[in-house]
């Protein structure tokens, strides 16, 4: 197996992972890193767990293959229906020492801290709800803690198509949150369960009530692997750090540095790629 340092893979089925990215690279800028958007087959919450999974190991072993040894999935949809999977079958066989993260687990973390009520709310992508992963996880880490998990179909494609600042947008995110809100009165915290979802932010923070939280995942991700790189030494060294941000899409490229830019709020050049 080939130990020559490389960069940190950064996978998402879209746009949304680049939220995850701008972060990490604030938070860890010496790092070298190599994004790969899904692009051409998104959106990945409505598809099933054998296609997320199939899907989201090509991507994985993708990047393997082109030398990162730490790759995070910053893809709330991948993390649900394929991380453990992933890691349990692919890795122990064909990618010793190689590693693979998710943004689920961290999220969860942070959100102990945060609620008081022990009452939270999960804005997510149909498939990352009916994952219920979220759940398992409040119910290993916080024993007694509430969920209410609603789905938001509509969020990922207003983003995408450019419409997270029109005032459509404003009914569309008021009525998710309205609907948490009536299921569980007592919710203090709101997770945002998709990379997309930041983009939505300034309208979010507008309709939700006085008190309550909301929970967004670049920050929570990017300290989270920056505590995961001092804990171990043994695949920080493996990470090459040059502070450089190399782009794949399975997308036309023009379309996607287009979108991109507006995640990241700089120009990017990517290449186009066939998984």
């Amino acid at each position: 197996m080939d130990e020559t340092p490389g960069r940190i893979g950064v996978f998402d089925s879209g746009y949304g992972g680049l939220t995850i990215l701008k972060e990490i690279r604030r938070e860890l800028p010496q790092y070298d890193y190599l994004y790969l958007g899904d692009n051409a087959r998104a959106p990945y919450g409505t598809r099933s767990f054998d296609v997320v999974y199939d899907f989201t190991r090509q991507a994985v072993e993708e990047l393997f293959g082109r030398g990162c040894h730490l790759v995070i999935l910053a893809c709330n949809t991948a993390s649900a229906k394929a991380l453990r999977s992933i890691q349990q079958n692919v890795l122990p066989d064909r990618w010793p020492g190689r590693r693979v993260l998710g943004v689920i687990r961290p999220t969860v973390e942070a959100v102990g801290d945060i609620s008081r009520t022990r009452h939270v709310g999960l804005l997510a992508t149909p498939g990352t709800v009916r994952s219920h992963s979220y759940r398992l996880e409040i119910d290993k880490l916080h024993p007694g803690m509430m969920i209410t998990e609603t789905e938001c179909p509509m969020w990922v494609p207003l983003v995408e198509h450019g419409e997270a600042d029109g005032d459509g947008a404003d009914w569309f995110v008021r009525k998710y949150i309205d609907a948490t809100m009536q299921a569980d009165p007592d919710i203090d915290t709101l997770l945002l369960g998709c990379t997309h979802y930041p983009i939505l932010l300034p309208k979010i923070l507008r309709c939700v009530p006085d008190g309550v939280s909301v929970l967004s995942q670049g920050e929570i991700v990017a300290r989270s692997l920056a505590d995961y790189l001092r804990r171990h030494p043994e695949i920080d060294r493996k990470c090459t750090k040059g502070g450089r941000t190399e782009f794949l899409t399975t997308e036309n490229s023009d379309i996607f540095n287009r979108l991109a830019s507006m995640f990241l709020g700089d120009r990017i050049c990517s290449t186009r790629i066939t998984l």
